[in-house]
């Protein structure tokens, strides 16, 4: 198999040094200068200027939202007179050094990209926010039109006692990504099923080219695409506070997405994460993969991609008899609980998921949480249309509560860690799925005990 001609870490760092390119702030170069933006904030009923002279740092993983928040910050300083520094770096190396900081009362970052939401709430590393939303100098609610704000956004934040203790910042669903010239030489029409998903990338597997390629590492945060399965199998990560992925139904769902990958996945499939497997794709190293909807823009992009333009976006696949339940999430962003700074936080996280900021990263083809984002015409041009759609439908088909269940859980990360390496003994052969996941169960239930 061919292999992608950047490297992981280039790969992501071009992700966001390529959107500071067009950093910008509300003066006359700016190309939105003419539709008068900084009104837009202005007119709410606020003190954006009450935390001024402040510096904030914000940590966050290379992601969509970062490459399209990163350009905007120059805005958010001459609005309220906070300065930002951010910290991004690849996903694994945030998500692995961010609880060690946490843990050890680190201040900073005061503002930070967010998964593991049980587990910093319990922690106590979570700001509460619901003092903050009462706060009428440091947000004007009516201004900030929360009903604007996708359903699943505004609820998927709510902790079981009501308080809120993140922001959603975006909304992805698990979307199929197909090469639609080696579809159509094989003469395939979209899977529609899992069997003919099967089918369909076995057919498409050449000894240059992978018929599908998804993220497979033995880690949880790689777990995003293995979720879909389990769910469209009829599983569950968890039930009345246990682990329930050595079910029948989550054992079906392991065992699909694990002989997709023996079967027609690329040398080394084990080891990938999403940027490998992304990377894959957009250099037409393999046929299909299936990830975050929010990559539409990277596949679409002819600067980045060689499929740009030769890619179907389509629903995710189901089981015979059975409704497709793709995984979802809102990535979230809180306030650290020993932040310095925590008003002038609060306040660039009102900036950051505002109308009038969302609009604008929409514009930059990312999936924000705000209604008039999606409905509105530039988003659909830089996401692309078709691309648009799939996201739509496999959002509405998703269940947001299935993807809490786990991911919101205290021991979370115990306990994806351990699906994680349960699939990867399966997709290596070290030993069947039943086998492997009744373990990793057991493990992970272990560490709920504790």
């Amino acid at each position: 198999m061919s292999q992608p001609s950047f490297s992981r870490r280039s790969f992501t760092a071009s992700m966001v040094a390529g959107a500071s390119l067009g950093t910008m702030g509300f003066g006359p170069a700016s190309a939105l200068a003419q539709t008068d933006i900084k009104s837009q904030y202005t007119s709410a009923n606020m003190d954006w200027k009450q935390a001024a002279g402040q510096t904030i740092v914000v940590g966050g993983a290379n992601h969509p939202w970062s490459a399209a928040i990163l350009p905007l910050l120059p805005q958010f300083t001459e609005l309220t007179g906070i300065k930002v520094t951010t910290d991004f770096r690849s996903e694994t190396e945030f998500l692995t050094a961010l609880p060690i900081k946490l843990a050890g009362g680190s201040p900073n970052p005061d503002v930070f990209m967010y998964l593991s939401y049980g587990q910093g709430v319990t922690a106590g590393w979570l700001e509460p926010l619901g003092a903050y939303y009462g706060d009428k100098n440091l947000v004007d609610m009516a201004w900030y039109d929360e009903a604007d704000v996708l359903k699943t956004a505004r609820d998927y934040p709510v902790w079981h006692d009501k308080e809120r203790y993140a922001f959603a910042i975006t909304s992805e669903a698990q979307t199929m990504f197909y090469n639609t010239e080696l579809l159509q030489a094989k003469g395939l029409a979209v899977p529609k099923t899992f069997d003919e998903l099967l089918t369909a990338t076995k057919a498409m597997k050449t000894g240059t080219t992978s018929g599908i390629a998804m993220r497979a590492k033995a880690a949880g945060n790689a777990l995003f695409p293995l979720t879909g399965f389990i769910f469209s199998h009829g599983g569950h990560l968890m039930q009345n506070n246990r682990v329930v992925f050595d079910s029948p139904e989550a054992v079906a769902g392991v065992d699909m997405f694990t002989r997709l990958l023996r079967e027609a996945g690329p040398v080394g499939v084990s080891n990938y994460d999403w940027y490998e497997a992304l990377g894959d794709f957009m250099q037409g190293a393999t046929a299909t993969s299936s990830d975050s909807s929010n990559f539409a823009t990277d596949i679409s992009n002819p600067e980045k991609s060689k499929v740009a333009g030769k890619t179907t976006f389509a629903l995710f696949p189901h089981l015979a008899g059975k409704p497709s339940l793709p995984n979802m999430s809102h990535w979230q962003a809180a306030i650290n609980s020993k932040s310095k700074a925590k008003k002038a936080a609060f306040l660039f996280m009102v900036w950051a998921t505002s109308k009038p900021t969302n609009l604008q990263a929409s514009a930059r083809g990312l999936a924000t949480t705000r209604v008039s984002a999606w409905s509105s015409d530039p988003f659909k041009k830089a996401f692309g249309a078709q691309a648009a759609e799939a996201a739509l439908g496999n959002l509405q088909a998703a269940d947001a509560d299935l993807a809490k269940r786990a991911r919101f859980h205290p021991q979370a990360p115990q306990i994806l860690n351990a699906l994680a390496i349960g699939m990867s003994e399966v997709l290596t052969g070290i030993d069947k799925p039943q086998v492997a996941l009744s373990r990793a169960a057991a493990k992970a239930n272990a560490a709920i005990r504790t």
